[in-house]
């Protein structure tokens, strides 16, 4: 099997035990597991929950705290007890960790984007393997991922990997809640995640996390734009994520085998937050999703929300939302210039939106 670039996401379900708290024992089998991935000469990097599940128990709390403030302070003394139980066990396969603590700041930021990246390929071209969670203690409601589902999602994107495996207490996607319905049929192998997908899915987590198998097919969807395919389920043993790349993996699949992966311009466009909408006519429509054109002023009939140069803007065509592009005129400015055309315009820009600079929806 050639090199592959692989993110593996490892949820609170698969880390604890009936109380909430670490279960060395499924910890160790993880850690084999991407062992023996990484001896095998990939590129893995870890997403892993369990900051809180590693720290409450330390604070006094009896169970998982359910207020911010206490999920925050057990994080805070989890975090450190879980990185050095992950490099004091992967020293012992000879393997180098690092830890990353990211926000969502960390990808709606251009600049801290690109050194994000800079810092992941630093690491795995010195043979390091990353582990990355979110900076539970300082985020906020606004700057989280919402789980590390989304998080994994995001960091795949980022730093172009071939493969996301999300493991997880379920051997993959039903049409129906297996726990509820005995009938429910797993799905081996999706295409795509459409709306109508997620309305099987519950959006509850476990007690110990935050994700349900909803939570997990928006961010596969989210692998999926970005150009990453997609691995949900479980396994056992050393050799189950050699397994599930091998397609015998006991889950389900989602993604097609040529996909085309995203550049780090496209990447950032497609996952940062945006500022405001831009509603186009059937002529810039055309021109822009038919001809691959740029987005002009005189194509522009309205806009919502305000916005400055360099931010990102949803586009809409008359029926959908067409993509999304980095805006190169300010809210105010583009005001002015709004069904004009270049020539009658005093700006420094001609185009509102670069086609090196938009993406589809």
């Amino acid at each position: 099997m050639k090199k592959k670039r692989i993110v593996v996401k490892i949820g609170s379900s698969s880390l604890t035990n009936t109380k909430g708290e670490i279960d060395h024992t499924k910890l160790q089998d993880h850690i084999g597991a991407l062992a023996t991935l990484k001896h095998e000469g990939h590129d893995v990097l870890l997403v892993s929950s369990g900051a809180v599940a590693a720290g409450f128990r330390k604070l006094g709390y009896p169970s998982r705290p359910v207020t911010l403030k206490g999920r925050q302070a057990a994080a805070a003394v989890g975090q450190s007890l879980l990185i050095q139980y992950y490099s004091e066990s992967f020293h012992e396969h000879q393997i180098t960790a690092a830890q990353i603590l990211l926000t969502r700041t960390d990808f709606s930021k251009k600049e801290r984007f690109k050194n994000a990246y800079a810092t992941f390929m630093e690491l795995l071209q010195r043979n390091v393997l990353p582990i990355i969670n979110e900076n539970d203690t300082v985020s906020v409601t606004e700057l989280t991922f919402g789980d590390n589902d989304m998080l994994s999602a995001l960091v795949s994107g980022l730093v172009h990997a071939d493969h996301l495996i999300i493991l997880t207490d379920i051997n993959g996607f039903y049409n129906d809640n297996p726990f509820t319905n005995p009938n429910a049929t797993r799905i081996h192998y999706l295409n795509e995640i459409t709306d109508d997908m997620l309305t099987f899915a519950t959006d509850g987590g476990s007690k110990v996390g935050t994700g349900g198998m909803q939570s997990k097919l928006l961010a596969a969807r989210t692998a999926l734009q970005a150009g990453v395919q997609v691995f949900i389920g479980n396994g056992k043993g050393p050799t189950k994520l050699i397994d599930i790349l091998n397609g015998l993996g006991d889950g389900t699949y989602i993604g097609k085998d040529d996909s085309a992966i995203l550049a780090n311009q496209k990447q950032w466009l497609s996952i940062t937050e945006v500022s405001g909408k831009l509603f186009i006519d059937k002529g810039a429509e055309k021109a822009i999703i038919l001809n691959g054109k740029s987005l002009l002023p005189a194509g522009v009939y309205k806009i919502e929300g305000e916005f400055s140069k360099g931010d990102v803007v949803e586009v809409y065509g008359e029926s959908k939302l067409l993509g999304r592009g980095e805006v190169l005129y300010s809210s105010n400015e583009l005001l002015q210039a709004l069904g004009k055309r270049t020539t009658e315009i005093d700006a420094t820009a001609t185009e509102v939106i670069h086609r090196d600079k938009w993406v589809k929806a």
